[in-house]
């Protein structure tokens, strides 16, 4: 039996899981138990240049989790389908694989919602068919970008015009705003690396690097990031600089010397344990405008032991605590 029985799915592309994303996840926790349909191996059917996801695929439970307030205190859980068992389906095909495989009771989707074969169906055709098979259909209206510099970075779809949308997150990233980035997404960025030895990661008496290659999702610009803050053990902020460049990510030190060290208790096992640090990122240098305290990108350092995933959580923020993922 599916676990998506009984529950409430939310139509969409949920790579950014931004705001637009989430506003569809607390309509759909209104009238049940909400859960994100989404789709694996689209960009491989469809023969899509790979591309870096947003959300890196460790980070997206978190990202739902911090959604919980909004949605009844109620995690959204994500439901994957294979998108090469659907790519064919009819509309009313898909809407009956959702009633009779997944057992769900009804559906969100956004106006501009479209599914089935070749994008066949829309919301009013999503409405109807839900109602043949005596399921509930919500239809909610974009969540608009109130940005004034939006119209720069329009889709070029027109009916996504004027809304949030991945599209706007990538071409926020790109440009290294992370003020808008994080308006968009409704939290801050956050970056994840991973390595099989901590050797990966680089470290002297002032700079620890590490390179673009462990990246498992999309990095802000290249460039220069000023008025940083590193936090060690959730202690004592220690002011840095992040640069990144074509091949790596550097944090750079004036006053401290920093090392990154294996904790003497797990030394005798097979698999690595570093500190967990935090890092506070203002606006990049190369955007003409003062550093804004709390924006910036979130660096998740991951070393893979033998048998765990233990990490170097760098975050924004020099009031927040730092969180361990595992």
């Amino acid at each position: 039996m599916a676990a998506t029985v009984g529950g409430i799915v939310a139509l969409g592309k949920f790579d950014a899981l931004h705001i637009g994303h989430r506003e569809l996840a607390i309509q759909a926790s209104r009238v049940g138990a909400p859960f994100l349909l989404s789709f694996v191996g689209m960009a491989e059917v469809l023969g899509w240049e790979p591309r870096a996801p947003i959300v890196a695929k460790c980070d997206r439970k978190r990202v739902l989790s911090s959604w919980a307030p909004l949605c009844g205190n109620v995690t959204p859980l994500e439901f994957l389908i294979e998108f090469s068992s659907v790519r064919h389906l009819t509309p009313r095909q898909f809407v009956e694989k959702l009633y009779k495989e997944l057992g769900v009771r009804g559906v969100v989707a956004g106006e501009n919602y479209r599914f089935g074969y070749k994008a066949a169906g829309d919301s009013s055709e999503l409405v109807r068919l839900c109602e043949e098979f005596g399921m509930g259909a919500y239809i909610i209206k974009p969540v608009m970008d109130n940005n004034q510099d939006s119209r720069n970075t329009a889709s070029s779809n027109s009916k996504e015009r004027g809304q949030v949308s991945s599209t706007r997150v990538r071409h926020a990233l790109s440009i290294g705003d992370m003020k808008y980035v994080s308006e968009l997404l409704g939290r801050q960025h956050r970056l994840i690396l991973t390595a099989q030895y901590q050797e990966a990661f680089t470290s002297s008496k002032h700079k620890v690097s590490a390179p673009k290659s462990c990246l498992l999702n999309l990095p802000p610009k290249e460039g220069l990031y000023e008025n940083c803050s590193l936090l060690i053990d959730d202690e004592n902020p220690v002011s840095c600089r992040v640069v990144i460049d074509t091949t790596h990510i550097h944090l750079e030190f004036d006053e401290v010397e920093l090392r990154i060290d294996i904790d003497a208790r797990y030394k005798g096992e097979a698999s690595e344990l570093v500190r967990v640090v935090g890092l506070s990122i203002g606006q990049p240098h190369f955007i003409e405008q003062s550093p804004i305290p709390g924006v910036g990108v979130i660096v998740v350092f991951c070393i893979l032991g033998d048998h765990r995933i233990h990490m170097i959580d760098i975050r924004v923020g020099l009031n927040e605590d730092c969180l361990i993922l595992v």
